[in-house]
């Protein structure tokens, strides 16, 4: 009998158990066509959590339910697991943090989450301790993830599947880049973690709430049967026809600041494609004609330097963040062209990067909106500086080795 998981899609508890599954190569079955209110209240489903709550995995040995407790079955089948940790220590640290998740961020988030949906009472007050009690907790995380990767050691362990599932709701529904940006270490880490190929594989695609949820309100209460008069049935009222309310016409849409500069003779898209076309005499063809296109007063050049390279001591999880960086950015594709380079032969290793902006700043909706973008030092390149000119020709180049060291990877934005 293989495993099978009783749980709907979308749930991020039962998240927990199907992400550990792809980490050990275990085969967990999600039951199909279930149907909450309904597939757990049948007898079958009774008996394996008489509590109804889910998930439930169903294995040859029985029921378990709990969704920490399923996913450490799940893992233990694959022996010496690391995501376990590699220690005792490490062990210990992994059920600390997975402990820390549910009795920490998890009610935090339900506290603020569900009253607003309307799944339990909302109070004002409750919601203020709600949120100081989620803050305290996310600032403790982010204080411990100032220098580290992952949670324990320097690989996805349980505790990192578990606490990004369970900050997985806030994220999505309610926690907003306001709210969260006070936290730029939980940030980068819940986007690290979330766009590992196991993760993303499991939740899709994830992207963060824009708003808060409206406090629901309740539905006006019915009169009960034996309060209402019998009487004579009485000829309905003819309804008042009154003239439709004029619809607000929709206001345009706000041009971004960008298109509102002045003509540029740089068309971006022409060195975009030139960029492209050229496979051979790099140097000769792209570089000179970057140069011959640039426009210094349409546009600006910035290089960046990644503030935390102490941390990048796992090759693919340094590109991993190059990539996560990359698909964020693309909200201004229309006015940017970018260079990425992971520099270094072993760890810890460098994020280094070129940015090619329209506008003599880097673009404020961009730094408002990409998180990443706190994560670098940010120089603007001064082009009369022969040295600075050549390293952005070197940048573009994927010049190797680059400022004496190998290049392990490199990715453009375009």
């Amino acid at each position: 009998m293989a495993l099978v998981l009783h749980s709907g899609p979308g749930n991020k508890n039962a998240f927990k158990a199907l992400i550990a599954a792809e980490y050990s190569g275990v085969k967990v079955e999600l039951t199909k066509n279930f149907e909450m209110g309904v597939s757990n209240k049948t007898p079958e489903f009774l008996k394996m959590n008489p509590l109804g709550k889910v998930p439930v995995l169903e294995t040859p040995d029985g029921a378990i339910f709990e969704s920490n407790a399923i996913a450490r079955y799940v893992a233990r089948l694959k022996d010496d697991n690391p995501l376990f940790g590699s220690s005792r220590i490490e062990q210990a640290h992994v059920e600390q943090w997975m402990d820390f998740a549910a009795t920490e961020v998890d009610s935090g988030v339900a506290w603020y989450l569900y009253p607003r949906l309307g799944y339990i009472p909302y109070a004002q007050t409750t919601e203020e301790t709600a949120i100081a009690s989620l803050k305290r907790a996310l600032g403790s995380l982010n204080t411990h993830l100032a220098s580290k990767t992952f949670l324990v050691g320097h690989s996805v362990t349980l505790a990192d599947i578990v606490l990004t599932c369970n900050l997985y709701h806030g994220f999505a529904r309610i926690l907003t880049k306001s709210f969260t940006s006070e936290f730029p270490h939980v940030e980068r880490y819940f986007w690290t973690m979330v766009n590992q190929p196991n993760f993303k594989k499991v939740m899709g695609d994830v992207k963060q709430a824009e708003s808060v949820p409206s406090v629901q309100k309740k539905a006006a209460a019915q009169p009960k049967a034996k309060d209402v008069k019998k009487e004579a049935p009485k000829e309905a009222p003819k309804p008042k026809v009154e003239a439709p309310a004029e619809e607000e016409a929709p206001k345009p849409k706000p041009k971004n600041p960008l298109d509102l500069l002045p003509p540029s003779k740089m068309i971006l898209d022409d060195w975009k494609r030139l960029y492209s076309n050229t496979k051979t005499n790099f140097r000769e063809v792209a570089i000179k004609g970057f140069w011959d296109m640039y426009d210094p007063e349409g546009y600006s050049l910035w290089f960046c330097d990644y503030k935390y390279n102490d941390e990048n001591t796992v090759s693919f999880v340094t590109m991993n963040k190059v990539g996560g960086f990359l698909q964020r950015m693309d909200l201004c594709r229309k006015y940017a062209f970018g260079k990425m380079l992971v520099v270094g032969s072993e760890p810890p290793f460098k994020l280094k990067g070129l940015w090619l902006f329209r506008g003599q700043e880097v673009p404020k909706f961009v730094m408002d909106e990409v998180y990443d973008m706190e994560l670098y030092e940010w120089t603007k390149v001064d082009i009369s500086d022969e040295a600075q000119r050549e390293r952005v020709s070197a940048m573009i180049e994927d010049q190797e080795p680059f400022e004496g060291e190998a290049l392990l990877d490199a990715k453009c934005f375009k």
